[in-house]
């Protein structure tokens, strides 16, 4: 194990270049899994399961989802202009 790095911030390689991601596909995707698992829940507490605390969570995450959307819409020009930066 090298120290240099460690001790020698100079002699650090130079980290990895940003990637451009496109979020909103990432937190559509993820809200739209939540969303159909809401309603497989939603289907199983009204045909008798006990499943309502799994369809508290499934709500749970289309909230955070639809506010990661919110976010996502408002903040994409600072990621976006920050990842070209660096590059």
């Amino acid at each position: 194990m090298k120290l240099a790095p460690i001790l020698d911030p100079n002699a650090r390689k130079p980290g990895p270049k940003p990637a451009q991601v496109d979020l909103h596909k990432v937190f559509f995707i993820g809200t739209s899994l939540w969303l159909l698992l809401g309603i497989v829940c939603l289907v199983l507490v009204i045909t008798g399961h006990h499943l309502v605390n799994a369809l508290v969570i499934c709500i749970c995450g289309m909230i955070i989802g639809i506010l990661l959307l919110i976010w996502e819409h408002f903040n994409r020009w600072n990621y976006r202009r920050l990842a070209n930066q660096r590059q």
